[in-house]
């Protein structure tokens, strides 16, 4: 009964760690995709608030890298 016991919490462990490992793989998906379409996303966005009637923002033509070798630099984005 002991072995039986201690199995079932073995496997209970074995699979929260399963799912922690999956949420993980997931949020790193979801943070390179957002990585790779930053630039594009941000110009779609730029491009709807001007169409409906907005300002388009100083730094809409720089890049995503641009814009975080900026804010090293100062702190804000300006």
């Amino acid at each position: 009964m002991v072995s039986r016991r201690n199995r079932f919490q073995k496997e209970r462990g074995q699979a929260f760690l399963e799912y922690v490992i999956l949420i993980v793989v997931v949020a790193l998906a979801a943070l390179f995709v957002l990585v790779s379409f930053s630039d594009r996303l941000r110009d779609m966005i730029t491009g709807v608030t001007v169409s409906l009637g907005g300002e388009q923002a100083a730094s809409a033509d720089k890049s995503s890298i641009d814009i975080v070798k900026e804010l090293d630099k100062t702190g804000v984005n300006e």
